[in-house]
């Protein structure tokens, strides 16, 4: 049978397992906070991929709206493009058909008598040059223009009386107001026999 004799004080002994054991406390502490650093990391960079894939998701979609909102703007452009033709188109219809109209009723008011030479469309309104074989018939004509829907304010302007073998005629010139004048009316027209142009 052997005898162990300690040679360490007690105190000494004490000392070193309260030091083997904050050093075994120490590694468990490290071991833990390790873990939970890791724990938390890993929670953190799958958080950050999340957000990142949404981020990508949310920046595909805006960048196919933005892609739509261009083809808007274009289907916009194409439409409003095609919108002005159709004004015009239809602008251009209704001005030949005003054309028709005013050189129609210009002739429709002619009293028999009296023949057109020149139309001519001004600022100030439509000037009128012809002759007459009296100057009543010019007076007939200014009042078949006033009560004429498409007209108001003839004005006698001028009117020269002439005589050739032994025919009185009267050349006169008038300016009247065109309530619907026509933009595209440079064609000549045929009016009592004479060339009407303007």
């Amino acid at each position: 049978m052997t005898t162990r004799i300690n040679l360490l004080d007690w105190r000494a002994e004490r000392r070193a397992k309260r030091k083997q054991q904050f050093l075994s406390m120490l590694g468990i502490g490290m071991l833990a906070s390790a873990t939970i650093v890791g724990l938390a990391w890993s929670t953190v960079s799958s958080a950050v991929t999340s957000q990142q894939e949404r981020n990508n998701f949310l920046q595909r979609q805006i960048d196919e709206t933005e892609q739509k909102i261009k083809e808007i703007e274009e289907l916009e452009k194409v439409r409003d493009n095609l919108l002005a033709r159709m004004r015009v188109i239809e602008e251009l219809q209704a001005s030949r058909s005003a054309s028709v109209h005013f050189f129609d009723e210009l002739v429709s008011t002619l009293p028999e008598g009296v023949s057109l030479r020149t139309i001519k469309q001004t600022p100030e309104g439509v000037t009128i040059d012809g002759t007459a074989e009296s100057n009543g018939r010019v007076s007939t004509y200014m009042k078949n223009l006033e009560a004429s829907p498409w007209f108001q304010d003839p004005r006698l302007v001028v009117i020269k009386t002439s005589e050739q073998e032994q025919l009185r005629r009267g050349d006169f010139q008038l300016r009247v107001k065109a309530l619907k004048i026509p933009s595209d009316s440079s064609a000549a027209a045929e009016a009592g026999g004479e060339e009407v142009v303007q």
